[in-house]
């Protein structure tokens, strides 16, 4: 059992160093599969697979603002901590389920808020928010992907997450044209709903009940492999 879980974790931190690219804009920068390409709509990047199926089972969205009064690291966690309201097609609302709450995390020396929901931005999607403040500027980053896919991005998404830097200098809001920086007064991914694609509303795709219990359990299995990793590594730095 000792060599095939080492084995596991070999061929996961291998799967790591291949097939990835750098994405990076005024403030911020992550690896993500070579497939996947960002582009600038408004004032939100939308990264996504290049490849037309998969481009409706994930995505991933940044923003950035000038920090304004709602930007602090415990207002996050609050907004975080209660389920969001989601308008649907049809008419009314619904609101998402929170799968692990806000907490803090430290990624390359820079504390992010960091939560899971389900249907916070789109129904039946799983949607990871990670937010930060360093200096003048409040960056979201959100990793969203169809529950039905969700352990197929589970290690393309984590990749990303810890390879997160924020890079923006502290004179960016001198310089607009480096941007786009949404301004103070607005709220840190308020528009990120509206930034989603139509075509991921579209065919929700239906499981079984028995397709969703072997996707929780692969989903278990991976993040319990890629905790090992973590502490291995941390245990590695100690000695």
């Amino acid at each position: 059992m000792k060599y095939s879980l080492f084995a596991l974790l070999a061929v996961i931190l291998l799967s790591f160093s291949a097939h990835a690219k750098v994405f990076r804009n005024a403030y911020i920068a992550f690896e993500m599969p070579e497939t996947w390409k960002c582009n600038l709509e408004q004032t939100e990047w939308v990264c996504r697979s290049e490849q037309t199926k998969e481009s409706k089972e994930a995505i991933i969205i940044l923003t950035a603002k000038e920090v304004g009064p709602t930007d602090t690291f415990a207002l996050y966690e609050s907004h975080l901590n209660s389920p969001i309201s989601v308008n649907l097609r049809g008419g009314g609302t619904t609101e998402s389920k929170i799968v692990y709450k806000a907490k803090s995390v430290q990624i390359n020396d820079q504390t992010w808020v960091d939560s899971l929901h389900l249907g916070s931005e789109v129904p039946n999607y799983f949607t990871r928010y990670l937010a930060t403040i360093k200096d003048k500027i409040a960056i979201l980053v959100t990793f969203s992907a169809h529950k039905q896919y969700y352990t197929k991005y589970s290690q393309d998404f984590f990749k990303a997450v810890m390879s997160l830097r924020v890079i923006a200098s502290k004179n960016l809001l001198a310089k607009p044209d480096l941007g786009p920086i949404r301004p103070g007064s607005e709220t840190l991914g308020a528009p990120i709903s509206s930034a989603m694609p139509a075509d991921m509303i579209q065919g929700d795709g239906t499981e079984s009940k028995g397709s969703n219990k072997a996707m929780l359990l692969g989903g278990a299995l991976l993040l319990a492999a890629l905790g090992a990793i973590i502490f291995l590594r941390a245990r590695k730095k100690r000695k």
